[in-house]
Protein backbone atom coordinates (compact mmCIF):
# COMPACT_ATOMS: atom_id res chain seq x y z
CA UNK A 1 0.00 0.00 0.00
CA UNK A 2 2.09 2.92 1.23
CA UNK A 3 1.57 6.61 0.67
CA UNK A 4 -1.47 7.47 -1.33
CA UNK A 5 -3.37 5.12 0.96
CA UNK A 6 -5.02 5.57 4.35
CA UNK A 7 -6.48 3.68 7.27
CA UNK A 8 -9.60 5.33 8.71
CA UNK A 9 -10.65 4.22 12.20
CA UNK A 10 -13.70 4.65 14.40
CA UNK A 11 -12.97 5.91 17.94
CA UNK A 12 -15.49 4.28 20.31
CA UNK A 13 -14.80 0.57 21.00
CA UNK A 14 -12.00 0.54 18.39
CA UNK A 15 -9.39 3.14 19.45
CA UNK A 16 -11.01 3.26 22.89
CA UNK A 17 -11.42 -0.09 24.62
CA UNK A 18 -14.91 -1.62 24.77
CA UNK A 19 -16.24 -1.17 28.33
CA UNK A 20 -16.84 -4.57 29.93
CA UNK A 21 -20.46 -5.53 30.61
CA UNK A 22 -19.65 -5.88 34.30
CA UNK A 23 -18.90 -2.16 34.42
CA UNK A 24 -22.39 -1.28 33.14
CA UNK A 25 -23.90 -3.70 35.67
CA UNK A 26 -21.97 -1.91 38.44
CA UNK A 27 -23.24 1.48 37.25
CA UNK A 28 -26.80 0.12 37.26
CA UNK A 29 -26.44 -1.34 40.76
CA UNK A 30 -24.96 1.89 42.12
CA UNK A 31 -27.66 4.00 40.46
CA UNK A 32 -30.50 1.61 41.39
CA UNK A 33 -31.43 1.04 37.73
CA UNK A 34 -32.94 -2.02 36.06
CA UNK A 35 -30.22 -4.38 34.76
CA UNK A 36 -29.52 -3.70 31.09
CA UNK A 37 -31.16 -0.26 31.11
CA UNK A 38 -28.31 2.25 31.34
CA UNK A 39 -27.28 2.24 27.68
CA UNK A 40 -30.89 2.63 26.61
CA UNK A 41 -31.41 5.58 28.97
CA UNK A 42 -28.17 7.25 27.91
CA UNK A 43 -28.00 6.59 24.18
CA UNK A 44 -31.47 5.87 22.76
CA UNK A 45 -33.32 9.03 21.91
CA UNK A 46 -32.93 12.62 20.82
CA UNK A 47 -30.60 13.90 23.57
CA UNK A 48 -27.65 11.75 22.45
CA UNK A 49 -28.49 12.14 18.75
CA UNK A 50 -28.42 15.93 19.07
CA UNK A 51 -25.13 15.76 20.99
CA UNK A 52 -23.55 13.66 18.21
CA UNK A 53 -24.33 16.25 15.55
CA UNK A 54 -23.37 19.24 17.70
CA UNK A 55 -26.84 20.65 18.33
CA UNK A 56 -26.41 20.06 22.07
CA UNK A 57 -23.32 20.41 24.28
CA UNK A 58 -22.09 17.56 26.48
CA UNK A 59 -22.97 19.68 29.53
CA UNK A 60 -26.55 20.05 28.29
CA UNK A 61 -26.68 16.34 27.47
CA UNK A 62 -25.64 15.31 30.99
CA UNK A 63 -28.02 17.84 32.55
CA UNK A 64 -30.88 16.16 30.69
CA UNK A 65 -29.85 12.52 31.06
CA UNK A 66 -28.68 12.75 34.72
CA UNK A 67 -32.17 12.93 36.25
CA UNK A 68 -33.25 9.95 34.08
CA UNK A 69 -30.41 8.00 35.68
CA UNK A 70 -31.82 8.96 39.09
CA UNK A 71 -29.16 11.61 39.77
CA UNK A 72 -31.00 14.33 41.67
CA UNK A 73 -28.44 17.15 41.92
CA UNK A 74 -25.95 18.85 39.63
CA UNK A 75 -23.18 17.56 41.94
CA UNK A 76 -24.39 13.96 41.62
CA UNK A 77 -24.56 14.32 37.82
CA UNK A 78 -21.03 15.78 37.69
CA UNK A 79 -19.65 13.00 39.91
CA UNK A 80 -21.17 10.20 37.80
CA UNK A 81 -20.08 11.89 34.56
CA UNK A 82 -16.49 12.11 35.87
CA UNK A 83 -16.58 8.42 36.83
CA UNK A 84 -18.08 7.39 33.48
CA UNK A 85 -15.44 9.35 31.53
CA UNK A 86 -12.58 8.13 33.74
CA UNK A 87 -13.58 4.55 32.86
CA UNK A 88 -12.79 5.19 29.16
CA UNK A 89 -9.56 3.40 28.36
CA UNK A 90 -7.40 3.24 25.26
CA UNK A 91 -7.52 -0.05 23.34
CA UNK A 92 -3.80 -0.77 23.70
CA UNK A 93 -3.40 -3.48 21.01
CA UNK A 94 -5.11 -1.21 18.46
CA UNK A 95 -2.99 1.78 19.51
CA UNK A 96 0.13 -0.38 19.02
CA UNK A 97 -1.04 -1.12 15.44
CA UNK A 98 -1.73 2.58 14.81
CA UNK A 99 1.80 3.44 15.95
CA UNK A 100 3.21 0.85 13.52
CA UNK A 101 1.01 2.17 10.68
CA UNK A 102 2.23 5.72 11.23
CA UNK A 103 4.56 6.58 8.37
CA UNK A 104 3.32 3.66 6.21
CA UNK A 105 -0.04 5.24 5.34
CA UNK A 106 -2.11 8.31 6.16
CA UNK A 107 -4.26 7.85 9.28
CA UNK A 108 -7.68 9.25 10.11
CA UNK A 109 -10.28 9.02 12.86
CA UNK A 110 -13.92 9.07 11.70
CA UNK A 111 -16.10 9.09 14.78
CA UNK A 112 -19.65 9.75 15.87
CA UNK A 113 -18.64 11.63 19.00
CA UNK A 114 -19.48 14.69 21.08
CA UNK A 115 -17.25 17.74 20.76
CA UNK A 116 -13.82 17.28 22.29
CA UNK A 117 -12.67 14.10 20.51
CA UNK A 118 -9.22 15.56 19.76
CA UNK A 119 -8.83 16.10 23.53
CA UNK A 120 -9.22 12.34 24.20
CA UNK A 121 -6.66 11.52 21.51
CA UNK A 122 -4.28 14.12 22.93
CA UNK A 123 -4.62 12.80 26.50
CA UNK A 124 -3.80 9.31 25.25
CA UNK A 125 -0.73 10.61 23.42
CA UNK A 126 -1.86 9.66 19.90
CA UNK A 127 -3.38 12.82 18.39
CA UNK A 128 -0.14 13.60 16.49
CA UNK A 129 -0.36 10.26 14.65
CA UNK A 130 -3.52 11.27 12.76
CA UNK A 131 -3.65 13.34 9.58
CA UNK A 132 -7.42 13.87 9.85
CA UNK A 133 -9.79 13.76 12.84
CA UNK A 134 -13.48 13.84 11.90
CA UNK A 135 -15.75 14.37 14.92
CA UNK A 136 -19.46 14.26 14.04
CA UNK A 137 -20.49 16.90 16.59
CA UNK A 138 -17.97 19.36 15.17
CA UNK A 139 -19.06 18.68 11.56
CA UNK A 140 -22.84 18.43 12.00
CA UNK A 141 -23.09 15.07 10.21
CA UNK A 142 -22.56 11.51 11.44
CA UNK A 143 -22.03 8.01 10.13
CA UNK A 144 -23.66 6.22 8.34
CA UNK A 145 -24.52 9.31 6.24
CA UNK A 146 -22.27 9.37 3.14
CA UNK A 147 -21.19 12.97 3.72
CA UNK A 148 -19.25 11.98 6.88
CA UNK A 149 -17.10 9.59 4.84
CA UNK A 150 -16.83 11.94 1.86
CA UNK A 151 -15.56 14.84 4.00
CA UNK A 152 -12.94 12.54 5.57
CA UNK A 153 -11.78 11.25 2.17
CA UNK A 154 -11.65 14.81 0.79
CA UNK A 155 -9.40 15.90 3.66
CA UNK A 156 -7.15 12.90 3.06
CA UNK A 157 -7.17 13.71 -0.65
CA UNK A 158 -7.92 10.07 -1.48
CA UNK A 159 -10.38 8.04 -3.52
CA UNK A 160 -12.53 5.65 -1.43
CA UNK A 161 -10.81 2.50 -2.71
CA UNK A 162 -7.50 3.79 -1.28
CA UNK A 163 -8.84 4.14 2.26
CA UNK A 164 -9.36 1.11 4.52
CA UNK A 165 -12.19 1.66 7.00
CA UNK A 166 -12.51 0.06 10.47
CA UNK A 167 -15.63 0.38 12.66
CA UNK A 168 -17.45 -1.86 15.16
CA UNK A 169 -20.98 -0.96 13.96
CA UNK A 170 -22.20 -3.04 11.00
CA UNK A 171 -24.34 -0.26 9.48
CA UNK A 172 -21.34 2.10 9.44
CA UNK A 173 -19.21 -0.59 7.77
CA UNK A 174 -21.92 -1.24 5.16
CA UNK A 175 -22.16 2.47 4.38
CA UNK A 176 -18.37 2.68 3.85
CA UNK A 177 -18.44 -0.43 1.60
CA UNK A 178 -21.24 1.03 -0.49
CA UNK A 179 -19.01 4.07 -1.12
CA UNK A 180 -16.18 1.79 -2.27
CA UNK A 181 -14.00 1.76 0.87
CA UNK A 182 -12.50 -1.66 1.75
CA UNK A 183 -13.92 -2.17 5.25
CA UNK A 184 -13.57 -4.30 8.36
CA UNK A 185 -16.10 -4.74 11.16
CA UNK A 186 -13.96 -4.67 14.31
CA UNK A 187 -14.38 -7.49 16.82
CA UNK A 188 -10.88 -8.11 18.17
CA UNK A 189 -7.28 -7.05 17.54
CA UNK A 190 -6.29 -10.35 15.86
CA UNK A 191 -8.91 -10.07 13.11
CA UNK A 192 -8.02 -6.40 12.55
CA UNK A 193 -4.35 -7.31 12.22
CA UNK A 194 -5.22 -9.99 9.64
CA UNK A 195 -7.33 -7.48 7.67
CA UNK A 196 -4.51 -4.89 7.60
CA UNK A 197 -1.88 -7.49 6.69
CA UNK A 198 -4.17 -8.76 3.94
CA UNK A 199 -3.89 -5.27 2.47
CA UNK A 200 -0.10 -5.35 2.58
CA UNK A 201 0.45 -3.36 5.78
CA UNK A 202 3.05 -4.27 8.39
CA UNK A 203 1.34 -4.43 11.79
Amino acid sequence: MGHGHAVVLDFGRVISAPKPLALFRRYEEDLGLEPGSINRIMFDGPAWEETLVGRRSLDAYWAEVGPRLGLGTAEAVAAFRARYEADERPNEPVLAMIRRLHGQVALAVLSNAPKGLAGWLHRWGVLHLFDVVFCSAEEGVRKPFPQAYQITLERLGLAPERALFVDDTPENVEAARSLGMPSHCYRDPEALQAFLRGHGLEV
